[in-house]
This record gives structure tokens, C-alpha cells and sequence, in this order.
């Protein structure tokens, strides 16, 4: 496992040379690219990881060599009006968006969390404290592409992903498909191994009620 001070340089000098993730060329695409947009890596997050940090992972073990590994990602968010809605790195026309430290993208998180949950490491909450200043607004994506990056150095590559998101409002069928896209672009993954559902809550409680998302994900990694 990389030391704290090369893992997260690693992790600035990723950020500040990796290509922009962009929406494929599909129908559903441009129908909808009027009204969405991809969120990009701020170059202050890209400046602000050089600095000295001791992340959680730092002390995590190395994963013992099994042939497959299976992590579940979860993670909830309050719904504000005025704010944003983020998912899966793409900007969702809505009256209310996540209220978070970061971008808020409940999707990326989940997957985060899952793909840590898989290599035995501590969860995002540990890696990317929302307590830590230079977390503030984050995009998402650098979560993603830091997760990534750890599956590769552990020898492992996407078997499969399956998501769930569970909100109430709004209807996130026209921007599934550019939603998947764009997870597909981060994981660096074929769309044949990426699955994404999307559920309401039958009106009951806060995420029934709009006043909060939700999502779930499940992943299986793959020796190389």
C-alpha cells in the first residue's frame, strides 16, 4: 500500500493530468444536454491534496490476493432547495440538491465506498473527512478516480457494478443513460459490466417525501 504523502500526490498529480469525463455521443445524450452538464475536478482540490495529510488508509493492510473481492456502497443525503443535484457527476435539473461538504453526489460516493468496501479499506467518510477544509464543494470525480487507482494498485479490475438509486423526485429516467455514461467514462469500464436502476420510495418517509436521495451499490473485483 502507498505511503499517505505518495498516495495522495499520486492522487494530485492524477487529478490535474486526467481527461475530463464526457458524455457519449447517444440520442438520449443529446436530448439532454441542454439541461445538464459534467461537474469537473476544481484545481484547487487538485493544489490542496499536496499538502501534508495522514489519511485513514495510510494504516489500512493489504488485501489478501482472493481470486474476487464483493463490496456494498451505501450513502444517503439531505435534499435543500437552491442547491445543486448531483449524480453520478451530471448536473440534474431539479428545485433542490444534496446538502453536503462536498458536491454531494450521493452516486459516486456510494460506488466509492463500495469499491473501498471491497478492498478491506476504510470507508470515504475516513479518507475524505467532511471535517477537512480542502474537502469544501469537492467534485466528486476525485474521490472516484482515487478509488480507482487503489483497485489497480491492489491488482484488481471491475468485474461487475450494480446501482440503485432511490429518490422520490425527480424522474431520473431521461438522464440514466448519461448518467451510466459517465460512470462508465470514471471506472474506465465497458457499459456491458455497469448497471443502474432507479427507485422511488412509494411516498414513505424522508426520501418519499423529497427531502432526501439515496443509493446503493454493489461491486464484484476481479483478480487481474
Amino acid at each position: 500500500m502507498a505511503t499517505a504523502s505518495s498516495l495522495f500526490l499520486g492522487l494530485a498529480s492524477h487529478v490535474a493530468t486526467a481527461p475530463t469525463a464526457r458524455v457519449r455521443s447517444t440520442p438520449l445524450a443529446s436530448a439532454a444536454r441542454s439541461s445538464l452538464c459534467l461537474r469537473r475536478p476544481s484545481t484547487l482540490v487538485a493544489a490542496a491534496v499536496q499538502a501534508e495529510h495522514q489519511p485513514a488508509v495510510a494504516a489500512a493492510p493489504k488485501p489478501p490476493a482472493l481470486p474476487f473481492r464483493v463490496g456494498h456502497g451505501f450513502d444517503l443525503h439531505r435534499l435543500e432547495p437552491g442547491l445543486p443535484l448531483i449524480i453520478g457527476g451530471i448536473d440534474i435539473p431539479h428545485d433542490r440538491g444534496c446538502d453536503a461538504h462536498s458536491d454531494g453526489d450521493v452516486l459516486l460516493h456510494c460506488v466509492v465506498d463500495a469499491i473501498l468496501g471491497a478492498l478491506g479499506l476504510p470507508d470515504i467518510g475516513q479518507i475524505f473527512p467532511d471535517s477537512d477544509p480542502r474537502w469544501k464543494g469537492a467534485d466528486s470525480s476525485v474521490f472516484m478516480r482515487e478509488a480507482v487507482k487503489l483497485m489497480h494498485e491492489a491488482g484488481y479490475e471491475l468485474g461487475n457494478l450494480d446501482a440503485t438509486l432511490i429518490l422520490q423526485k425527480p424522474k431520473i429516467s431521461p438522464f440514466k443513460e448519461t448518467i451510466r455514461s459517465n460512470l462508465c467514462d470514471l471506472l474506465g469500464a465497458d457499459p456491458s459490466v455497469v448497471n443502474l436502476k432507479a427507485k422511488t420510495h412509494e411516498k414513505v418517509d424522508s426520501l418519499g417525501e423529497n427531502r432526501s436521495i439515496a443509493a446503493h451499490t454493489v461491486v464484484l473485483l476481479m483478480r487481474k
